[in-house]
């Protein structure tokens, strides 16, 4: 199995939209769940796509997701990484 890879836009417009704090949501979740950057899950920041009315944006194993606040990216999260007891 493939490991999910996460990649955050942290453009100005996108991090000032909401993707900030995406990224502790992201890392938050990693943590509480012992998933680990590059063992478990490329996670990754990336400049502005040049979608910035559509943000904030997350693109995850090259789908992207457009208008993603924290309960959208923690939806994600749950359906790429399974919560892990």
């Amino acid at each position: 199995m493939q490991k999910p890879k996460i990649v955050i836009c942290l453009g100005s417009s996108c991090f000032a939209r909401g993707n900030g704090e995406n990224v502790r949501v992201v890392e938050n979740y990693l943590a509480a769940n012992s998933y680990r950057d590059e063992v478990d899950v490329e996670l990754s920041g990336t400049l502005c796509k040049g979608r910035c009315s559509e943000g904030p944006n997350v693109i995850i194993n090259d789908e992207f997701y457009s208008d993603v606040d924290p309960g959208v990216m923690l939806d994600l999260l749950k359906r790429f990484l399974p919560p892990r007891s």
